[in-house]
């Protein structure tokens, strides 16, 4: 074992000197309570680790030991359905928030264990040993991946603790090698797949403005970027809860502890819509608030990025909120400052585009070592300064993100809520999941989306004309374009996450609602052309009812659709009819 003398400390960061060998991302244990920490850098017999506990008390002269392993957290059973913090150390509900220094490891789990496999079977790294149960909540078992041979012996169906020997495996040169239900991996190294595969599946979000306008694929990325008071958090929360991933990890980063602790009271109590049971059995919540020691949020990313690799690992789909990347990135800023790294653009180290690169490469979808399809979506909220998109965070995340959703505080100070700004954002997946909404009811569904965005765009252009001249004063066509742009905002896109019945939208409810809009609109361009004034148009009873959809439409009335649009094109052609008579 490695060891070290400290010489010099300074908040999370200290220098040491040593005649052992060290290596960059070793784990180390630091001082007489062994508080965890990591090796950054080294500089000839100078070794300068990160510690991720308060070092008050440290003094120059004491131990480091080195574990000669690479920090890494341990994978198992016992992670769904409990609270973390950034080393994957349990926190617990109405208690201090605070781990004991020095405390590092998890407690053991006992589980039923079910064999998938038999003696002399041939396996692989990351097939599946067999199936645990804990708590009601049943998981596969991994091999590590390196681990490859024969199975020499394998435990009957049985409870066991999740670091006791289950398996014996057999490797070609004879040695044998024994397994858990569960075993460590290094969290900043990317756990190895079979093959990347191609991302052609939206993960359905149930909230319309993000998949009818800014659709995410399973497997791929989004940044969340928004100011103060912009509903990031809010709306992190309904996707968690909403979207159709298998497993949720959220990671709480840095954030204010009176925001992290609404989400540690309310996450426990919330059911799960697919299930009907509680939404935190298939979540994991990784809490690292901006009073905890500020290593540790840095390690929380890479922390909730691995676990869910695990799962994905399982064959499951996995969406990762991260809220928020900035903090992490201060994090960032905050040790590099106590190296004394030369600073880049607003003080942050100049590898901080090749970190946050490392974070979002590990969103994938991908066929597993056992041979399974998985995928992790990450959906990383940012938190510019005053909302300026063009500070180094956001700009950077940008470069490495499919989705941008920005989030607009004009909007939320209006309460519109998401309030997603539709000309600030894009989806470059939507290209590809446009076969898949073709296949669900509408085959229209590119033309549409783009027929949406124009509009809107039209409508901004529009606005500060009618500001000048007056609304009344626009040509019929263009004033018949604000009336629309205003039934899609209020019709479509305004959508609350409080509301009973419209926190969520199915894609078949969404279809039946976009089309009924697409129909007034096109209905209402004929009818302007054939000379009717878009003041009638704006006075139709049933326009009140279109910008009411989400509220009066729920998820058993989509049928009640298909009436709406037959009533619309009764409605609008008698308005166009008659006002082809007087003329």
């Amino acid at each position: 074992m490695s060891e070290a003398r400290i010489s010099w400390i300074g908040g999370p960061v200290l220098r040491a000197v040593s005649q052992d060998s060290f290596t960059i991302q070793e784990a180390i244990l630091v001082g007489p309570r062994e508080l965890p920490g990591e090796v950054i850098k080294l500089n000839g017999k100078e070794i300068i680790a990160q510690v991720f506990e308060d070092t008050t008390g440290l003094e120059p002269g004491e131990l480091i030991s080195g574990t000669g392993t690479p920090l890494s957290v341990r994978l198992g059973p016992g992670l769904l359905g409990h609270i973390f913090d950034g080393l994957l150390r349990p926190l617990k509900l109405n208690e201090d928030p605070f781990m004991e220094k020095g405390v590092s490891k998890r407690d053991e789990v006992v589980c039923g264990f079910t064999p998938g496999l038999a003696a002399e079977d041939a396996v692989h790294g990351g097939a599946i040993l067999g199936q645990c149960q804990l708590k009601g909540i049943t998981s596969a078992v991994l091999i590590p991946p390196g681990v490859s041979g024969t199975l020499s012996w394998i435990a009957p169906k049985g409870d066991y603790s999740d670091t006791e020997c289950i398996a014996r495996v057999r490797d070609p040169g004879g040695a044998e090698q024994t397994l858990a239900m569960s075993h460590p991996w290094p969290v900043r190294i990317p756990r190895p797949v079979r093959k990347r595969l191609t991302p052609d599946r939206p993960m359905i979000t149930g909230q319309r403005v993000l998949d009818t306008l800014f659709p995410i694929a399973m497997g791929s990325r989004a940044a969340l970027p928004g100011g103060f008071g912009t509903g990031k958090t809010i709306l992190q929360e309904a996707l968690a809860k909403w979207c159709d991933a298998d497993i949720i990890v959220y990671v709480g980063c840095g954030e204010r502890g009176n925001e992290m602790a609404e989400v540690l009271d309310e996450f426990p109590g919330l059911e799960d819509p697919s299930t009907g049971k509680l939404l935190m059995d298939r979540t994991v919540i990784i809490a690292n608030t901006s009073n905890m020691p500020v290593a540790a949020r840095e390690a929380s990313i890479y922390t909730a990025i691995t676990v869910a690799e695990y799962f994905r690992d399982q064959g499951l789909q996995v969406a990762l909120m991260a809220d928020s990347t900035s903090r992490w990135a201060e994090a960032l800023r905050e040790v590099s400052g106590r190296l004394e790294e030369l600073p880049a653009e607003g003080g942050y180290p100049a590898y901080l585009s090749a970190r946050l690169a490392e974070f979002y490469e590990r969103a994938a979808r991908v066929q597993t070592l056992s041979g399974d399809e998985g995928s992790v979506t990450i959906i990383g909220a940012v938190s510019p300064p005053a909302g300026d998109f063009s500070e180094p965070v956001t700009t950077h995340t940008k470069r490495f993100v499919r989705c941008f959703w920005a989030l607009d505080r004009d909007m939320a100070q209006a309460r519109f809520y998401p309030a997603i700004h539709p000309l600030r954002s894009y989806s470059s997946d939507a290209g590809a999941l446009a076969h898949w909404w073709q296949g669900h009811g509408n085959p229209d569904w590119a033309n549409h989306r783009r027929r949406l965005l124009t509009l809107l765009e039209e409508q901004a252009q529009l606005e500060r004309m009618a500001r000048i001249v007056g609304r009344e004063s626009l040509p019929a066509s263009q004033q018949l374009t604000l009336l629309c742009a205003e039934l899609v905002n209020e019709g479509i896109l305004r959508q609350s996450s409080f509301s009973l019945v419209d926190r969520y939208c199915s894609p078949k409810r969404q279809t039946a609602m976009l089309l009924a809009v697409m129909d007034f609109i096109q209905l209402a361009e004929k009818a302007v052309q054939a000379g009717a004034s878009p003041a009638e148009i704006a006075k139709l009873p049933l326009l009140r009812r279109l910008h009411r959809l989400g509220e009066e439409f729920g998820e058993d009335q989509i049928k009640r659709l298909e009436l709406l649009r037959r009533q619309l094109e009764y409605e609008v052609e008698s308005l166009a009819g008659g006002s082809s008579r007087e003329s």
